[in-house]
């Protein structure tokens, strides 16, 4: 259900909610926290959509504060969402217009969930400080995404030297299951200190340089960022040991292969992320991320200034060949579909007559023989 509320007052939103609470049940009950979307009327539709997905997994009120025109007389026009365009929670989106724009967190608090915490999130461009922003002030965790913006390393240079305890980024996020292949990885024999290592990835993909960055705080050696070409995200780590390199490599941006030394190579699923599915995994915590904060504060700063190229780090021996990992992915996939058909069995055929026939005749011997003992032993 879709209610629209053109150049309308917080007041009458309020008022239209606790009718439809009344008419079709209280929809506000059950509602974990208020979820908070800034973002211009271009991107509106699919934050909207995202954070309905995500919100199946959290219930939640969400408040989607769309910036329009600043020119112009200050107006509302609101609309209410509930039940299936709503997700599994309900929906209120503002459109903001002329000197309202500038005060967003005056308009949204009068609709806030009473005694519930407070989420932001900024799907697109976020503001420079996101703490110090009046939105974001009213918020325990405050979300942005830095592969949104137009330079993703500066985006993530400034995320780092405004941070305050609560922020966190999707692109933070996106490297949640890369991180944990690793620290599963070196939480195996032979136990070994890594000396240095190679991360590999777009050139403006922001995962890519928090990766980097976590390695570089967590395991205090040298790290490298090679690059590939724009929009390749995510592509391999080499973590090198004395007995030999650790490689994870995902030539295709959905199946991965870890190389290991004395182990068979692993295919592994490692497909990336969707922005709903990093959302619901940020709303699962409220607490302030304390590792995000190590990684992106003293992380980043780790990493080596010099980038090079995928190809140069691959003639170097400092990264794991893409075409090669590709090759092994396939004969692995071969391999397992040989093994599976081999696996099958046949169903056994069905006796013949002559077979049934002799079965029942040596049974028959064996009780006579049976009967006869019986009758000695009398």
């Amino acid at each position: 259900m879709i209610i629209d509320l053109p150049s309308t007052t917080t007041v009458a939103i309020s008022k239209k909610l606790v009718a439809l609470r009344q008419d079709t049940g209280a929809m506000a009950l059950g509602r974990v926290l208020t979820l908070l979307i800034v973002v211009d009327e271009a991107d509106a539709e699919q934050a909207i959509e995202d954070a309905n997905d995500a919100s199946r997994q959290h219930p939640c009120r969400i408040i989607a504060v769309v910036l329009g025109n600043k020119r112009g007389q200050s107006r509302i026009d609101a609309q209410i969402r509930v039940g299936g365009d709503a997700g599994a929670s309900e929906v209120i989106v503002l459109r903001l217009y002329g000197e309202l724009v500038n005060h967003g967190a005056a308009v949204v608090i009068p609709l806030l969930l009473p005694d519930s915490p407070v989420v932001a999130w900024w799907p697109t461009d976020a503001p420079t400080d996101v703490a110090r922003d009046a939105i974001g002030s009213m918020a325990q965790r405050r979300i942005t995404d830095a592969a949104t913006a137009k330079s993703p390393r500066t985006a993530l240079k400034t995320r780092a030297r405004t941070y305050a305890s609560g922020d966190t980024d999707l692109a933070w996020t996106r490297i949640t299951l890369w991180r944990g292949l690793l620290a599963a990885a070196l939480d195996q024999p032979p136990y070994e200190p890594v000396l240095e290592a190679t991360v590999t990835g777009a050139s403006d993909s922001p995962s890519t340089d928090l990766l980097a960055a976590w390695l570089a705080e967590t395991l205090r050696c040298p790290v490298r960022r090679a690059r590939t070409r724009a929009g390749t995200g995510m592509v391999s780590v080499r973590l090198e040991r004395a007995s030999g390199p650790i490689d994870l490599v995902r030539p295709d941006g959905s199946i991965a292969t870890l190389t290991q030394p004395g182990q068979p190579v692993r295919r592994i699923s490692l497909a990336r992320r969707g922005t709903a599915e990093c959302l619901a995994d940020e709303l699962r915590r409220l607490d302030p991320d304390d590792i995000y904060e190590e990684t992106i504060r003293k992380g980043l700063a780790r990493v080596g200034p010099r980038s090079v190229t995928a190809t140069e780090a691959v003639r170097e021996g400092e990264a794991p060949s893409v075409k090669e990992a590709e090759r092994e992915s396939r004969r692995i996939a071969r391999a397992n579909s040989k093994t599976g058909s081999a696996q099958m069995v046949e169903a056994p055929e069905p006796p013949k007559a002559s077979d049934t026939k002799a079965v029942k005749k040596a049974a028959a011997r064996k009780l006579a023989k049976a009967k006869d003992e019986k009758a000695g032993r009398s």
